[in-house]
């Protein structure tokens, strides 16, 4: 029996599924701060004609604005693919507690891989990551997404 995910993690599932509906790479990404979600967001890149529109970066974003500073001192970042370089910046910047995500990205993560951005000595900020949360669900998205592009 899989163990349940978590219901942040189960409402990026779903925005990540609305953003491959809409022709967006599945990507979904909310913003808890206790119990209680602050953000969410899905790619969005295409759609606004935005190369920074991850749903990282659009979830941040809204949380600054819904909880009214640029600071997101107590929140957690749940998105369902490793952050790329771009938003592990973001997650570090806005001082996220912790980053939770799915799928690895080997190609162009930015956290276990790539840029590792929070390893490295210039990060003022290191959140703390755990990623393999929904990680099948996650990739079974990314790869019927872009199998349905290739056939």
């Amino acid at each position: 029996m899989p163990f349940p995910l978590p219901p942040p993690m189960r409402r990026a599932l779903d925005l990540a599924a609305e953003a491959a509906a809409a022709g967006e790479v599945p990507v979904g990404a909310v913003i808890t701060r206790g119990e209680e979600i602050v953000a969410e967001a899905r790619n969005a890149m295409r759609g606004s004609f935005d190369p920074t529109a991850h749903a990282e970066m659009v979830a941040i974003r809204a949380a600054a604005e819904a909880i009214g500073q640029p600071r997101l001192d107590g929140c957690t970042l749940w998105v369902t693919l490793e952050p790329c370089a771009m938003c592990a910046a973001a997650a570090s910047v806005a001082r996220l507690d912790s980053v939770k995500y799915g799928a690895d990205d080997p190609k162009g993560g930015g956290v276990v891989h790539g840029a590792r951005i929070f390893a490295q000595p210039t990060c003022h900020h290191r959140p703390d990551v755990l990623g393999g949360i929904g990680e099948t669900e996650s990739a079974e998205l990314l790869k019927r997404f872009f199998g349905q592009r290739r056939s």
